[in-house]
């Protein structure tokens, strides 16, 4: 792996251990720590230790890297903290939420009585502007 970090960067500051964090796991390529804003209980990142802005960027094998960390951080919450669910997040962008401009997935555990709820309400879209994005986007 090329070592790439930012060093105004906090998630590459967290990587290099100048920053404390609660570390889940980590390998080659990925680093696991908790989110310090949960959303729920057992709320964890993972990151690529390279440095890249967010899901446009990254390399495509660090994407799959991260990836998988994050199935076995899922498995791992419905195992050990017994979660009903899983929600994966990226947020990709200031628009979208992203707070962090260090790639990240945000892996967290769902439990029936929790208080987390869709970013949006799903409701039938215009059939014309679908069919337009969906050709804008074969590409």
């Amino acid at each position: 792996m090329t070592e790439t970090t930012d060093p105004d960067c906090l998630f590459c500051k967290i990587v290099a251990g100048e920053i404390p964090s609660q570390k889940i796991d980590e390998n080659d390529d990925t680093f696991v720590f908790m989110d310090i804003n949960p959303a729920t209980r057992g709320h964890a990142l993972v990151i690529p230790k390279r440095h890249t802005q967010d899901l446009t960027t990254i390399d495509p094998a660090d994407l799959a890297a991260c990836a998988q960390m994050a199935q076995q951080i899922a498995v791992r919450a419905k195992s050990q903290l017994h979660a009903d669910g899983v929600n994966l997040l990226n947020c990709c962008g200031e628009v979208a939420w992203q707070t962090v401009f260090h790639f990240h997935i945000h892996v967290i555990p769902r439990y029936v009585d929790d208080t987390v709820r869709l970013p949006w309400i799903p409701a039938p879209g215009d059939a014309a502007e679908i069919a337009a994005a969906a050709e804008a986007l074969r590409g």
